[in-house]
């Protein structure tokens, strides 16, 4: 018997994910578990603690005390995203998380920011396959409302991203970019 790849893993690592993949359904309970969760979240009123507590279980791990998020939140997958100390990530943003999500510490995320770590392949006959590439926001980051950063792309320490922008590469350290894609504009006052 063949040794089957660990799909959580694989997705993580980034590549392509067989939607015929033996363990795929892996996947859909942990999404189906996550809606569960973000519903309640977004749509029951908690306090601080109760917030962070359906978050720790989103998250799979214990959301840092210094750490906001405010509803309504989603994510699809929730277990592959990882926040730093001293986050704040505003209403309405949508993290798209299988091939993983990083935000280190002090990073700022505007209102209805998406974070996108999945893609589909082009070829119509395999497009249900996925092609996962995780998504990094360094600290002190900043991102404007309504930002979306696609897959594989870094997002450098200290870097503004202008509302509004679609960014499709990485954006260096101490650098403000706009636009769509998103281009540099000037240097940040560091």
């Amino acid at each position: 018997m063949g040794v089957t790849k660990d799909i959580l893993k694989q997705a993580r690592d980034g590549g392509i994910i067989e939607f015929d993949h033996t363990n795929y359904s892996q996947i859909d309970t942990i999404v189906e578990q996550n809606a569960e969760l973000t519903t309640l979240f977004n749509n029951t009123y908690h306090n601080a603690d109760g917030r962070r507590e359906l978050l720790s279980k989103i998250f799979g791990y214990n959301l840092p005390a210094t750490t906001t998020i405010n509803a309504p939140f989603n994510t699809d997958f929730g277990r592959h995203t990882r926040v730093g100390e001293r986050v704040f990530i505003n209403k309405d943003c949508l993290f798209v998380d299988l091939g993983g999500v990083t935000i280190e510490d002090d990073v700022l995320i505007g209102p209805r920011v998406t974070l996108i770590s999945v893609n589909h392949v082009e070829n119509p006959s395999q497009r249900r396959n996925l092609i996962t590439k995780s998504v990094h926001i360094k600290r002190h980051a900043w991102l404007g409302a309504n930002v979306t950063v696609l897959p594989g792309v870094t997002i450098g320490e200290n870097a503004i991203v202008g509302a509004g922008s679609v960014v499709t590469k990485d954006v260096p350290d101490n650098t403000v970019v706009v636009g769509n894609p998103a281009k540099k504009l000037r240097m940040t006052n560091v």
